[in-house]
C-alpha cells in the first residue's frame, strides 16, 4: 500500500462451562487466528486498533484490571462482513500498543454474542471469586438468530480475563417482548449500594438494579421524548464527570444507528443527575448534543474500573458508519477503532458540555517534529515540497490567531495528481468547521459516503487550536481543546502529495508543531 503522505501548511515549517456448547472448529478458531504479518495491506491503520483479520464493529467489555486495559469487540472470524457475533479480545498496558488474544465469547444455543460491558466485582457480589481475588464479569446481550429474541447474560473470569465461563443460569434478564433490547452497560453505584445496568430498549433506555449481577429489578426509563430518535437507540453508557472545579454531573451516551448530524450513525449525549434510580435531564427534551460531528465515530463507550488515582473517563468508538461499514474497500480486515479519548466536562453560556481529547499516551508515538513558525498568511499558497512525501502518519498541534479582526476563514486541501482531495476548514460566515470528502478517492461503494460534514464552533475566542491526527485512511480533528470533534474515513487512489492552505482575505498567524508518528504494529 502506498504511503498516504499528508503535509500541512508547509510554508510555515522551520524544516467452558454451563450452557456454552462450543464446536471443535470454534475452539480451534478461538485458540489461533491468523495475523496479517505486514499490517500494511491497503488502508490498514497504523496507530488505530484494528482486528488481525475479518469483521469488527462495536467496542465491548472495556475494563481496566491489574495494569491492563481490556478491549473486547464485536467480531465475526469467518468473513469481512457482519455475521454471527463473537467477542474478540485484546489487551494493552498503555492504550496504544495492543496484544491480540483468542476470542473470549463464542455463540451458543442461546444465540449470538452481542454488545455489552465488563466490570471488576471487587466485593465478590457474584461469588465467582473472592474479595482478595475479585472476578471479572462480562455482561452481554444474547441475540437468538431464529426468534430474534434478545436477552442479557453474564460470564466470569478468574484468570485476568484469559478464559471465560458463562453463567449456568443465563439469561439473567429475560426479554419482556421488546424487539431491540440490548447492549448492557453496568457499573457499581456506591450511594445506593447496588449494580446499575443501563440498557437500550428500542427508542429509550431502561435502568435496572442488582445486588449480585444475577437478579435484576427495573428502576426507571429515560428518553422516550428526549434527544434524537432518527434511529433505534444503541450502546448506552452512564457515568459521572467533574468540571475543572468541584461540580459534577452525570453523562449519558446513547448511539443511534441513523439520523446523526452528518447522516447515518452517530452518538448523542445527555447531561443531568442520577440518584440511583432515575436519570433527570438538565436540558430540554429537544436539546441535541453530539460527541462527534464527523460520519465515522459510532457505538463508543468508556472503560470501567480505571485506577482512581488516574481518574480519567476514557472513551473509544468504532470508526465507521452503518451506511457503508460492510462495503468499504478493505480486503482481509474491516473496520478500526478511534483514538482513545479522555472526556471532560466544561461550562458554556448554554450550560455544561462534554469535550473529548486524545489520551496523553498516544503522544509517545511521535518520532520527528517540525516547528511551525508564526507567520501572517493571506490568500493561497502551495507548499507541497517542504514536508517529506513518504510521511504516512502525522499529528498537527497548531494555534491559529486572527490578527486582523476579520475572521478565521481558512481551508486546508490535501490533493494528489488525480485531483482527489480531502479538505478541512472553517467557514467564517456560518461559524462552522467542515470536512469535505466529496472527491477524496474511492466512494463508489456507497452513495452515502461522499459529502461534507459540518460542526458549529462553540468557542468565541480570538485564537483557535487544532489537534489533527492523520492515519492511512482516517482523519480525527479536535478543535478548540476538544470542544468540537470530527472523525472521517477516506480512501484515496494515490497518495496525497500536494497541500494547499487557503485563507482568502483573512490574515492569520499560525504556530505549533507537526509530528511524524510511528506504527503501533
Amino acid at each position: 500500500f502506498f504511503p498516504v503522505a499528508v503535509a500541512f501548511c508547509a510554508v510555515l515549517f522551520s524544516c467452558d462451562e454451563g450452557n456454552e456448547q462450543e464446536t471443535e472448529s470454534e475452539v480451534s478458531r478461538a485458540a489461533f487466528l491468523p495475523v496479517d504479518s505486514t499490517y500494511a495491506n491497503p488502508y490498514r491503520p497504523q496507530f488505530h486498533f484494528s482486528p488481525r483479520s475479518q469483521w469488527m464493529n462495536d467496542p465491548n467489555g472495556m475494563v481496566y484490571f491489574q495494569g491492563e486495559y481490556h478491549l473486547f469487540y464485536q467480531y465475526y472470524p469467518d468473513s469481512t462482513v457482519w455475521g454471527p457475533m463473537h467477542w474478540g479480545h485484546a489487551v494493552s498496558r498503555d492504550l496504544v500498543h495492543w496484544e491480540h488474544l483468542p476470542i473470549a465469547l463464542n455463540p451458543d444455543s442461546l444465540g449470538y454474542i452481542f454488545s455489552g460491558s465488563a466490570v471488576v466485582d471487587w466485593k465478590n457480589t457474584t461469588g465467582f471469586g473472592s474479595v482478595n481475588e475479585p472476578p471479572l464479569i462480562a455482561i452481554y446481550t444474547y441475540h437468538h438468530p431464529e426468534t430474534t429474541l434478545q436477552t442479557q447474560a453474564i460470564a466470569y473470569s478468574t484468570d485476568r480475563g484469559r478464559n471465560w465461563t458463562k453463567y449456568d443460569h443465563n439469561p439473567v434478564l429475560p426479554n419482556s417482548g421488546i424487539k431491540d433490547f440490548r447492549d448492557p452497560k453496568v457499573f457499581w453505584h456506591e450511594p445506593s449500594s447496588q449494580w446499575i445496568m443501563i440498557l437500550a430498549e428500542a427508542s429509550q433506555v431502561g435502568l435496572y438494579g442488582s445486588l449480585d449481577l444475577k437478579s435484576w429489578e427495573p428502576l426507571s426509563k429515560f428518553g422516550q421524548y428526549d434527544g434524537n430518535h432518527g434511529g433505534v437507540w444503541e450502546c448506552p453508557d452512564l457515568f459521572q464527570l467533574s468540571d475543572a472545579g468541584v461540580n459534577s454531573r452525570w453523562v449519558m451516551i446513547v448511539s443511534i444507528g441513523s439520523g446523526g448530524p452528518a447522516g447515518g450513525s452517530a452518538s448523542q449525549y445527555f447531561i443531568g443527575d442520577f440518584d440511583g434510580k432515575e436519570f433527570r435531564n438538565d436540558y430540554g427534551a429537544d436539546q441535541e448534543m453530539w460527541l462527534d460531528y464527523g460520519k465515522d465515530n459510532y457505538a463508543g463507550v468508556t472503560w470501567s474500573d480505571v485506577d482512581p488515582n488516574d481518574g480519567r473517563r476514557i472513551f473509544l468508538g468504532w470508526m465507521s458508519n452503518w451506511q457503508y461499514a460492510t462495503k468499504v474497500p478493505t480486503e482481509s480486515w474491516r473496520s478500526a477503532m478511534t483514538l482513545p479519548r479522555e472526556m471532560v466536562l466544561y461550562q458554556t453560556r448554554e450550560g455544561y458540555r462534554v469535550a473529548s481529547r486524545p489520551v496523553q499516551e498516544v503522544y509517545q508515538l511521535r518520532i520527528d517534529t517540525t516547528v511551525v513558525n508564526s507567520k501572517l498568511l493571506s490568500g493561497s499558497a502551495d507548499w507541497s515540497e517542504v514536508y517529506p512525501s513518504d510521511s504516512t502518519l502525522l499529528n498537527f498541534e497548531l494555534t491559529l490567531s486572527d490578527v486582523s479582526n476579520t475572521g478565521f476563514g481558512w481551508e486546508l486541501l490535501f490533493e494528489n495528481e488525480l485531483e482527489e482531495y480531502i479538505s478541512l476548514g472553517f467557514d467564517q460566515e456560518s461559524n462552522q468547521f467542515f470536512i469535505d470528502r466529496t472527491e477524496s478517492g474511492d466512494h463508489s461503494f456507497s452513495e452515502d459516503f461522499s459529502g461534507i460534514q459540518y460542526a458549529k464552533r462553540i468557542s468565541g475566542q480570538s485564537q483557535m487550536s487544532l489537534s489533527i491526527w492523520i492515519d492511512r485512511s482516517s482523519i480525527e480533528v479536535f478543535a478548540d481543546n476538544g470542544t468540537v470533534v470530527m472523525t472521517d474515513l477516506f480512501f484515496p487512489t494515490l497518495p496525497f502529495d500536494r497541500w494547499t492552505l487557503e485563507s482568502g482575505d483573512q490574515s492569520l498567524a499560525v504556530e505549533g508543531r507537526i509530528h511524524q508518528l510511528s506504527s503501533i504494529w
